[in-house]
């Protein structure tokens, strides 16, 4: 009998699509196909590669209006905000731009009587493992640039967003992308340790938990095998005394909900100026009262269930801990589908809190955010700094100097001034400390995803 996942909606907990998993044969066959069609795909120029993915991207834009209502069945996000098409083609299409000046060979001048220049090669297979929450904007980040370097891309997706990686697969196809240059594949996780273990993949490029990321690590050991890990986060927002106030909140609470809260660079605690706290808090519990939880399908909802509905209770517990030590609750929100166990959870926001208290050091992945005032800015870097993730960090302010000043200091790999939640092609999407390693997008994605060469040549 043949093992199977199931996606298990959260929208009413039924099983809204099932897949079979891959056979040991299935894996072994597409591992092969890969090899044989990385080779011509590396002999093609970077324009000749640009245009076929060019045309991958074309196609999976047009599946839109069928992946907005799949994205609300599989994870929960509300069919008003329209997929993630606009994110998608924005990543995709720089990073094809970029391809042939990031992939440029560097010339080194200066030696009579030598040409001495380094190239940028295939890596060879790169593993794909895309999380649930952003599956298409997430798994873009490796495959556009993968793709374009000259790889063979094997894609594994999470299972609740399994059809995501079937949409790939199918603009794959249309795009007329060669046979073996891009697959789909449906792994357990005992598949996927196994297949990495093997020695036939040259790069894993991982988005999950903190724990995923140490069974990636530990299956790749020994296969010398580069990785690129993006894990965990919680982070932080400071507004200072001389922020816009109006701007901070709104953006803020945008930064805290969306999306249920489970982004990965959703804001989860926000330090704000004491001068202005109160206003702040004031202002931000108004704004998000307008962040009223529903069904997807329904256009006018705005929040939608969590993925899950274990994920949903981990934010109960963390914010009734929260309470129990103090802090103050201050939408209490009454839904009849927001029960223990349910995924629908509406947003809520605390004060009176500190960093004893889970919601404000350990990842929520959810809504719920905590406000804590803060002295000046010293006191500020510190509670920032005082996480064991640093993904992203935001500063609200009109001194961009002291924006930049401060960055400096906090221990993050993207210093955001007056804005959040948001992945800019041009710049590398990286983490410090247990947020992981590695880069996507910009210039340094393409060198991640390649190997230098170099060429040594002499005139005689």
């Amino acid at each position: 009998m043949t093992d199977t996942v199931k996606i298990i909606s959260p929208i009413d907990g039924s099983t809204y699509a099932e897949r079979p998993l891959a056979s040991g044969a299935e894996i072994n066959a597409s591992v092969t196909r890969a090899k044989a069609a990385r080779l011509g795909w590396g002999e093609l120029t970077i324009a000749e590669r640009g245009k076929i993915v060019s045309h991958f991207v074309d196609a999976l834009l047009s599946m839109n209006d069928e992946i907005v209502p799949e994205l609300a069945w599989q994870m929960g996000r509300p069919i008003r905000f329209g997929g993630e098409k606009r994110g998608v083609e924005e990543r995709a299409r720089y990073m094809i731009d970029l391809a042939a000046e990031a992939l440029a060979p560097a010339e080194k001048t200066g030696k009579e009587g030598f040409t001495r220049y380094i190239t940028r090669e295939p890596l060879g297979t790169v593993m794909v493992i895309a999380p649930w929450n952003y599956p298409f904007l997430t798994a873009v980040n490796s495959i556009i640039p993968g793709l374009m370097a000259g790889n063979a891309i094997l894609l594994k997706h999470a299972s609740q967003t399994l059809l995501a990686g079937e949409r790939f697969a199918a603009a794959a196809r249309q795009a007329g992308l060669p046979e073996g240059i891009f697959q789909n594949l449906v792994l357990g996780h005992a598949d996927t340790e196994k297949l990495i273990a093997s020695g036939a993949i040259d790069h894993i490029n991982f988005t999950g938990s903190v724990e995923g990321g140490r069974r990636i690590e530990q299956a790749a050991a020994g296969t010398f095998a580069t990785l690129g890990l993006e894990l965990g986060g919680k982070d932080p927002a400071y507004v200072r005394e001389d922020a816009d106030v109006a701007n901070a909140v709104e953006n803020l609470v945008d930064g805290s909900f969306f999306n249920s809260g489970q982004s990965c660079c959703g804001v989860e605690r926000i330090y704000v100026h004491a001068s202005i706290h109160d206003d702040f808090v004031a202002r931000f519990i108004d704004n998000a009262k307008g962040w009223t939880l529903g069904n997807p399908l329904d256009a006018d909802t705005i929040v939608g269930p969590m993925a899950r509905g274990s994920f949903a209770d981990h934010v109960r517990q963390q914010t009734e801990e929260a309470v129990r030590g103090g802090a103050t609750r201050h939408l209490n929100s009454k839904h009849a589908l927001d029960k223990s166990g349910s995924p629908y959870l509406a947003p809520e926001v605390l004060t009176g809190v500190n960093h004893q208290m889970s919601v404000m050091r350990e990842e929520s992945f959810g809504p719920v955010v905590g406000i804590m005032k803060v002295a000046d800015d010293a006191e500020a870097v510190t509670l920032m700094n005082d996480s064991p993730y640093g993904l992203t960090a935001s500063i609200w302010t009109q001194d961009l100097d002291m924006a930049a000043k401060l960055g400096a200091k906090i221990e993050t790999g993207t210093v955001f001034a007056n804005r959040c939640d948001y992945l800019d092609p041009a710049l590398v999407w990286t983490g410090v400390k247990d947020t992981g390693k590695g880069g996507g997008l910009s210039e340094i994605g393409y060198a991640n995803l390649s190997q230098p060469k170099s060429f040594h040549l002499k005139r005689v």
